[in-house]
C-alpha cells in the first residue's frame, strides 16, 4: 500500500531585527524547513474564488501537517525551486475529526 507523503518546503519567517531612524520596525527573513507539506495544483473553483475574493490567482494549495505552529498568513514559501506567496486565511479543521495527518490548507500565488 502506498502512503501519501508530502514534501519539505521552506517558510520565510519575518523577524524584527531593529528599528529605523523613524522608529519603525526593520525586518529580516529567517528560513525554516517544514516537513511533510502536501502541494497540489489549485482547482478551478479555488482559482475563481481567489480571484473574486482577493484579486489574486491561486496556483497551488498547500496541505499543512497537524501540529504545525507557523504563521501561514501572507508569508513567503519556497518549493519547486521558486518563491510563492501565501494569501488569505489558512483554512483549518479539527485535528481529531480529520483522519490523515494534514488539517490546514492555504493557497499560494507566484511571488515576483
Amino acid at each position: 500500500m502506498t502512503m501519501i507523503k508530502g514534501m519539505t518546503v521552506i517558510i520565510r519567517k519575518k523577524v524584527q531585527t531593529g528599528t529605523d531612524a523613524f522608529n519603525r520596525p526593520v525586518y529580516d527573513y529567517k528560513d525554516e524547513n517544514v516537513e511533510n507539506v502536501l502541494v497540489a495544483p489549485a482547482s478551478s473553483d479555488d482559482i475563481t474564488t481567489s480571484q473574486d475574493l482577493y484579486g489574486k490567482k491561486a496556483v497551488y494549495t498547500l496541505g499543512i501537517p497537524k501540529g504545525d505552529t507557523h504563521d501561514w498568513k501572507d508569508t513567503i514559501v519556497v518549493f519547486f525551486g521558486q518563491e510563492w506567496n501565501t494569501f488569505g486565511y489558512p483554512l483549518e479543521g479539527i485535528e481529531e475529526n480529520i483522519p490523515l495527518v494534514w488539517n490546514k490548507k492555504v493557497m499560494v500565488e507566484h511571488y515576483e
